[in-house]
């Protein structure tokens, strides 16, 4: 099976890109991995397939796999590179495109200046629906991991998330922290764990250790996570500029009920073919 792809990334955070309407596609979870090892395949963070749409009223669906084949319910940076990808390869030419993924409906919105607005819905916030096991919804939690006891915020954004707000990015313990989080059995699904640096109401700092993937260069929806998490505390305003190891990314929440949007780059790479 031979199959073209496209090279992407949104900030550093890069996937492989297949047209699943135009090319029969059936991914296992070994040849998933296969694609994203660095070595031996044509590496990335995730898998994206575009595919037809399954609900009446989008354009088309989304799906995602981690580098280690699992599949998962949603991706920010992702949702950019799809977006740029469907108009670059003549697949629509909408600058409003409505796409069904697992964890529902997003609208992706073609900026002029070439980069893209998504619509990332309404956080979730009640544990049970992270999911997360805790007796009652609250800004902060406390977990142990480690015979260590950690404050975190938890929120879905279509995808489970831990927020640990610390002193610096750069001397958090990112490795160590974000695998004991992400396999911690009070998230029964795994969680993807962002260590957030505030700097002002209107700007943080951010690493986010993917679940099925390990730290990334920028996560979308681990930076929305942060600023929902971040407000919730009383740390942040409306409008924050997150500034990730890959690059910056907007994002503004008005509040509980409402949904985040999320501004900023994506970019093709190259084409290319692989046979597996």
């Amino acid at each position: 099976m031979i199959l073209k792809f496209t090279k992407m990334h949104g900030l550093g955070n890069d996937f492989v890109v297949f047209d699943a309407i135009h090319q029969k596609i059936d991914l296992t979870g070994e040849q998933c991995r296969h694609i994203a090892d660095r070595h031996f395949g044509v590496g990335c963070d995730q898998i994206l397939l575009i595919e037809a749409p399954r609900v009446a009223g989008t354009d088309f669906h989304y799906r995602i796999f981690n580098a280690d084949g699992s599949e998962v319910e949603q991706c920010g940076n992702g949702a950019r590179c799809f977006a740029r990808y469907v108009l670059d390869q003549g697949l629509t030419d909408k600058d409003v495109i409505e796409v069904g993924t697992c964890a529902g409906r997003i609208s992706l919105y073609l900026e002029d200046d070439g980069g893209v607005r998504v619509n990332m819905g309404v956080p979730e916030l009640e544990p049970a629906r992270i999911p997360f096991h805790a007796d009652q919804m609250e800004s902060l939690y406390t977990l142990e991991a480690d015979s260590e006891s950690l404050s975190l915020g938890a929120v879905s954004m279509g995808n489970p998330h831990a927020v640990l707000q610390v002193a610096n990015v750069d001397r958090a313990a990112v490795e160590r922290i974000g695998p004991l989080l992400e396999s911690h059995p009070r998230f029964p699904q795994r969680v993807n764990v962002g260590f957030m640096q505030v700097c002002s109401p209107q700007r943080i700092r951010l690493r986010v250790f993917e679940r099925g993937s390990g730290e990334t260069l920028a996560c979308g929806s681990g930076a929305c996570a942060a600023v929902v998490c971040g407000q919730i505390q009383g740390l942040l305003d409306a409008i924050v500029e997150v500034s990730l190891p890959g690059g910056e990314l907007r994002i503004e929440w008005q509040g509980q009920g409402q949904p985040v949007w999320m501004s900023g780059p994506a970019t093709r790479v190259y084409d290319g073919m692989i046979e597996l």
